[in-house]
């Protein structure tokens, strides 16, 4: 087995057994060898798929190379389950570890998981009770703000997560600073269990936990894991480290991937020293190594520089290398005979750098190869700053568009400038009711007025008389509210986009990244407004806290976000829009490449990335002794950080600033000194006329598979394909509604009676205890959903729970509860959650619980043969994926009383086939944004957001 492998790659491929370390510099086709060695493992080896662990740095990477494995495999006819390969980030392995076992952990059903955002404000709202604590002004300054406490308070909360310190012996410490950050651990650990909540860092730590303190789990994992694969390494931290040595077990077939010089993630707890110290893991010689150097990416003259940039830092210390001695050699083979490395700067003392840019690259696109803006990419230490973003608007104003969608732009776009001012009009209110005291000011206010002066001004505008009237009256009612409303913040938004002055944005049939834009920036606003609203309770304005929740969402929610910054949508599969320079930052452009890469921020130095705590912290409290010198680490991250931006180069590397000789206090020489070496010897690009004859590659295509089910894909699209736009394709987020609350707590309590058969706990199934699992999921459910039953109706939910128990002579018959099956299939992924019964001569029948009554067969035809088709999914989703025969397939109404809740249906292999087929047809719809509907399904309408938009477009 060569196909297409290097020596060295294929040595990587075929050494399974046993601790593996591969070094994979730059371009040296990590994820092709990454790949193959997983098909090598199946094919020649008879790994089974889910025997397989294999993570990855970020969720694209985990999809790129799902997608990869799954076309490799389906290629040469192998069925495998990928719900059954533990294949994703650290924190989706520990998620799906924690999922599969809650029952031994804190954690019960329907917890809180929460991203950076969620936990900042997690904590602010329960700032008071951290800030009353004694010495807890020596971890962040008194006079900052609310705001400013919760960040730095998350920062030193995740640092004791991910390092794993005894927040018990922290609490004990001499020293106050330290004795106080355990204490606060301690009540933030106490919050999450109140609250039932996760954030990232306690994903892994509740995973830890597990491991440790249940055996018979880790055992569990070591029966199914044989074999591991670690990418990216070099930017795993201390908890990581140990989750992965755990789940390797006796057998230590664990291979790690990695680039030492890659490692940017020390400021998230991410250390280097697990990839230089991972064969001292182990008894000496045990652990092979292989080195990928063999550059497949770049020129050979690019290869060259950053090699001589690598060179130049000093890695030795005190006798010690903190680094793996390599050279990256660049493929055999012909090369184009140009200069490519040059420099594009403005002139010392002409400010004339943005110009020199845009020359640049017209430059290239009238004289060049350049065939689309996409194949540029610009790379900065941060994309946030006044002179990138004064860049960016100079190449716009010359219709070269710019892709940055993490530059800050988010509430200066046109839509949601209007957006926000439609908000200020309708509570006239706001201006008066947001100051706490007459002497109060924030600055966002001049903001929030500015955008509301610019509605004003469009709403003046003949076009939009319709949208002033309406506006009009809604300011009125909410000035003076006698009375509960119907809705809240998002229900208004949804009203707003009947108006065309907001649903032009919607009109545009387009959906690639450069011209969907303004819609995925309204998705986006939707999803703020409902976080909101899920997060303060918030479901109708009342004339009690109408006031309240305005000042809370003004004052605080959008202030805060307007200040940490907001990211634009950016598309897993489309890394680099068409028709686009990108515009990230160094971090952003990790496991990406580009025809031409330009690297700014050379005015930037090394910078101390340490304080006096962590100091104390490391020395004293951190599990291992410290490895890196302390005051070397910022030339080592520095010198790491530029070797990624100049190796991201294919064809063309262009180091860029605004030179600048310093003249006295506030200003500084540009290139910075640890630049000089490199920049000065590089001519300019318009000295040097062979980068015209370089031939560009084109920006390499993004293949992922994306994953379908029959409920939340088909089942939607068939009732309205305009709800799938909006809802699926863009994303934007319904107002939260309790219709399927009912339902799912039904099927929860039902999953917690058969996962109890399958354990052979039968004895456990009585009525005391299905009332306990009912209640525990009920008040999971309200915690999580914020919406509630009454009493009544909680009584008949657990009443067809207690009568589906009572109907059950015995439990032998269940086989599995609610498993994920998937199936891949030539342009996608095929997904259900299925239970399954024991049927005749080995066979399995599906069942599927409707929380309702059985509906009248004749009447209701329509219904039950959409639910027939459900199942028909299902079953060849069995047949397909496990190889098991099918005889049966039920509908079983929880609600039936009086007759037989069962509804079967036969097997009919022709009736499935057909069903796959409509499902491979809607799917290809979906694929090419066919999106038009015939006819409005009017009785969905009243329950769908998006009908205001619809009663007058359609």
């Amino acid at each position: 087995m060569t196909n297409g492998l290097n020596i060295n790659q294929l040595k990587a491929v075929e050494t399974t057994e046993g601790p593996l370390l591969i070094i994979a510099g730059p371009g040296s086709g990590k994820t092709f060898t990454l790949v193959e060695r997983i098909y090598y493992l199946i094919t020649e080896k008879n790994v089974a798929a889910e025997n397989i662990l294999v993570a990855t740095f970020t969720e694209k990477a985990a999809q790129e190379l799902m997608t990869r494995v799954s076309n490799r495999l389906h290629e040469a006819n192998i069925s495998f389950n990928l719900n059954e390969m533990y294949l994703g980030t650290i924190h989706s392995i520990c998620l799906r570890i924690l999922e599969e076992n809650r029952e031994f952990t804190r954690l019960k059903k329907n917890f809180m998981l929460m991203d950076q955002f969620d936990q900042q404000y997690f904590l602010y709202q329960k700032i008071n009770e951290y800030t009353r604590l004694p010495n807890v002004d020596l971890l962040f300054d008194e006079r900052a703000s609310r705001w400013k406490k919760a960040e730095t308070l998350l920062k030193w909360l995740n640092k004791v997560s991910e390092e794993m310190l005894d927040f018990d012996q922290l609490k004990t410490s001499k020293e106050p600073q330290v004795q106080v950050l355990g204490f606060c651990y301690e009540l933030y650990q106490q919050h999450l269990e109140e609250e039932n909540a996760l954030d990232f860092s306690t994903i892994q730590l509740e995973a830890y936990r597990l491991l440790k303190e249940h055996p018979q789990i880790t055992t569990q994992l070591h029966e199914n894991l044989h074999y591991l694969m670690i990418d990216e390494f070099q930017d795993t931290n201390t908890i990581q480290e140990e989750i992965i040595f755990i789940l390797a077990g006796d057998k230590q077939n664990i291979c790690v991937v990695g680039d030492d010089d890659q490692g940017l993630y020390r400021f998230r707890g991410a250390t280097i020293r697990n990839i230089l110290e991972f064969p001292s893991k182990f008894e000496k010689g045990k652990c092979k190594q292989v080195e990928l150097s063999i550059n497949y990416r770049s020129h050979p003259l690019i290869i060259q520089f950053y090699n001589q940039w690598m060179e130049q830092n000093k890695w030795f210390y005190k006798s010690k290398l903190f680094r793996y001695d390599k050279r990256i050699e660049p493929r055999e083979g012909d090369h184009p005979d140009s200069r490519t490395v040059i420099k594009v700067s403005g002139s010392d003392g002409l400010g004339n750098w943005e110009e020199e840019v845009y020359q640049f690259l017209i430059s290239m696109k009238e004289k060049g190869k350049l065939s689309d803006w996409n194949q540029v990419a610009f790379l900065f230490r941060s994309v946030k700053n006044d002179k990138v973003v004064s860049l960016a608007n100079y190449l716009e104003e010359r219709n070269i568009p710019v892709y940055s969608p993490r530059s800050n732009m988010f509430f200066e776009r046109e839509e949601i400038r209007l957006l926000m001012g439609a908000f200020m009009f309708l509570f006239p209110q706001f201006p008066k009711v947001r100051k706490w005291d007459e002497n109060a000011h924030l600055d966002e206010w001049e903001m929030y007025d500015k955008y509301l002066r610019e509605f004003a001004d469009e709403l003046r505008k003949k076009e939009n008389h319709k949208l002033l009237k309406w506006c009009q009256t809604r300011a009125k009612i909410h000035m003076n509210l006698l009375q509960n409303t119907d809705y809240s913040f998002a229900g208004l938004f949804y009203q707003l986009l009947q108006f065309d002055l907001f649903n032009r944005y919607l009109e545009q049939d387009l959906y690639k990244v450069k011209d969907s834009r303004s819609v995925r920036n309204l998705s986006l606003f939707s999803k703020l407004l409902t976080k909101f609203e899920y997060l303060h309770r918030v479901s109708v304005f009342t004339p009690k806290t109408i006031n309240t929740h305005l000042t809370i969402f003004f004052n605080q929610y959008l202030r805060f976000l307007i200040n940490g910054g907001l990211n634009e949508y950016e598309d897993e599969s489309e890394y680099a829009p068409s028709g686009c320079v990108s515009f990230l930052t160094i971090h952003q452009s990790k496991g990406l490449e580009f025809p031409i890469v330009v690297v700014d921020s050379l005015n930037t130095t090394p910078r101390k990335q340490y304080s006096d705590l962590d100091e104390i912290l490391q020395e004293n409290y951190y599990r291992k002794e410290p490895f890196e010198p302390l005051e070397r680490t910022k030339y080592y991250d520095f010198w790491r950080l530029y070797y990624t931006a100049f190796s991201r180069a294919q064809n063309l590397l262009v180091l860029s600033c605004q030179e600048n000789t310093a003249s006295g206090q506030g200003t500084r020489n540009v290139p910075s000194k640890p630049f000089v070496g490199s920049y000065s010897s590089l001519k300019s690009w318009n000295e040097t006329s062979s980068i015209y004859n370089l031939e560009l590659e084109n920006v390499k295509d993004v293949n992922i598979k994306k994953e379908y089910s029959f409920t939340s894909h088909i089942n939607i699209f068939e009732t309205c394909a305009l709800q799938y736009k909006f809802y699926k394709e863009f994303e934007f987020s319904p107002v939260r509604q309790g219709a399927t609350l009912f339902g799912t707590l039904v099927h929860q309590t039902i999953e917690d009676v058969h996962k109890t058969a399958l354990r052979g706990e039968e004895s456990k199934i009585t009525e005391e205890n299905v009332e306990d699992w009912f209640n525990a999921n009920y008040n999971n459910l309200v915690k999580k959903e914020r919406v509630y039953l009454a009493p009544q109706t909680q009584k008949a939910a657990l009443n067809q729970v207690l009568k589906y128990v009572e109907k059950q002579n015995n439990w032998s018959h269940i086989k599995e509860a609610e498993v994920d099956v998937s199936l891949v299939k030539d342009n996608y992924i095929l997904k259900g959650t299925i239970d399954l019964i024991k049927g005749e001569n080995n066979t399995v029948e599906i069942i599927d619980f409707k929380s309702e009554k059985k509906p009248d067969l004749f009447k209701e035809a329509n219904m039950m043969y959409h639910y027939k088709r459900q199942l028909e999914v299902y079953a060849h989703l069995v047949e397909e994926r496990t190889g098991q025969q099918v005889s049966k397939m039920h509908l079983y109404y929880t609600g039936e009383e009086n007759s037989n809740p069962y509804v079967t249906f036969p097997k009919d292999t022709k009736a499935i086939d057909k069903t796959i087929s409509t499902f491979d047809g809607i799917v290809q719809r979906i694929e090419e944004k066919d999106f038009k509907i015939k006819k409005r399904p009017e009785k969905h309408c009243r329950n769908c957001d998006m009908r205001f938009y619809c009663n007058e477009k359609l």
